[in-house]
């Protein structure tokens, strides 16, 4: 019987397995390495373009704080010019109180007593002065609750003249400015209100 020697073939055929094998892996291996490459660029593109995006949020949120400021500079500038129109107003609204104020302060300043300075905070006014006597401090003091823009006269310091030694007595006190309608502090006053003088001059220039 005629023996066959096979293996040369079976090495033939192992070393055919082997680069095989070998080709499958290295191929593997590229699909691998390939994938991963791509994967990578593909993460990269990604923070490239949220990089990109963030880099445009950023511009777009310093041109939005660029215009918070200049809408800031704008209130600021508001505030200050509606202060500013308060402060005229209320200059304008009190300008009438003002000239009543010293209209009645100086009807109210009896004989003897002069004043030598004023101060006022809000409604509330407070004088410095001179007097002849202590009674017409007390005459001054009446003729300011009697009055229809100025009332609750308060008498805070007084020194007798001869304690003084200038022969008159020194004296400060504080009264409150009522702020009443002209009309309304004509009829306190026991004055006809505007409308009805005016008439009652009307009547006496035609009679």
């Amino acid at each position: 019987m005629a023996r066959i020697n096979l293996l040369p073939w079976r090495d033939a055929e192992r070393r055919r397995r082997q680069r095989n094998f070998f080709l499958a892996t290295g191929a593997a291996v590229g699909v691998v390495l390939l994938a991963a490459l791509g994967v990578r660029m593909q993460f990269e593109s990604m923070i490239d373009a949220q990089q990109t995006r963030n880099q445009l949020l950023e511009q777009e949120i310093g041109r939005l704080n660029q215009r918070i400021k200049q809408i800031e500079r704008l209130e600021e500038t508001k505030a200050d010019l509606l202060a500013r129109m308060n402060v005229i107003q209320q200059l304008q609204e009190s300008r009438p109180e003002v000239v009543h104020l010293f209209d009645e302060l100086v009807a109210a300043i009896p004989d003897g007593v002069f004043l030598t300075g004023i101060n006022q905070s809000g409604n509330r006014v407070e004088v410095e002065g001179r007097a002849q006597s202590n009674a017409r401090v007390s005459a001054f003091m009446r003729n300011i609750n009697a009055s229809a823009w100025i009332a609750n006269a308060e008498l805070l310091v007084i020194e007798n003249k001869d304690q003084t030694g200038t022969g008159f007595s020194h004296f400060r006190l504080s009264f409150k400015q009522q702020r009443l309608e002209p009309e309304a502090g004509e009829r306190r006053a026991g004055l006809p209100p505007a409308a009805a003088r005016g008439a009652s001059r009307g009547a006496a220039g035609a009679g």
